[in-house]
């Protein structure tokens, strides 16, 4: 046996050569979400007595995908509002406008969000043909010049005086 060759020992020869740099399961994947902090999470809550290999990644997958649609819509909301910034008005907006995320987080509150923007059809004006006079302004200008001509227009209220 020679003494000065170059024989590798041990631990399937990587004791004596160079270490290969490390890669992590994201970069491998192809995500930016950590997969083994998910595993981590996974294992510690007792989800299950056993998890996969496979489990964390598809999940981070998922925890991706969801959060890069969601970054999306509320850019998109964002720029609506000509802002460079996004803020949780923006979130809001882009998930109750989207159905199928709007289903999939129906019971979360956002702080700082506020409410869709939304007004009864029956509280809006109603729409004429003749362009910007409204029926309703005939009828009251009649009622007030009927009760602005009696004498009890002075000692009572309008709406009493025309028996309204």
């Amino acid at each position: 046996m020679e003494t000065g060759s170059k024989a590798k020992k041990g631990a399937g020869g990587r004791r004596g050569g160079e270490r290969k740099k490390a890669i992590s399961r994201s970069v491998k994947a192809g995500l930016q979400f950590p997969v083994c902090r998910v595993a981590r999470y996974l294992k510690n809550g007792r989800y299950a007595q056993r998890v996969s290999a496979g489990a964390p990644v598809y999940l981070a997958a998922v925890m991706e995908y969801l959060a890069a649609e969601v970054l999306e819509l509320a850019g998109n909301a964002a720029r609506d509002s000509k802002k460079y910034r996004i803020i949780p008005r923006h979130v809001l907006l882009a998930i109750r406008n989207d159905e199928e995320i709007g289903k999939l987080l129906a019971g979360v509150t956002i702080a700082g969000g506020g409410v869709l923007p939304k007004i009864n059809p029956v509280l809006l004006p109603k729409k004429t043909d003749k362009g910007t006079k409204k029926p309703n302004d005939l009828i009251d200008r009649k009622i007030s010049m009927e009760c602005s001509s009696t004498d009890e227009s002075t000692d009572l209220g309008l709406g009493e005086c025309c028996n309204l």
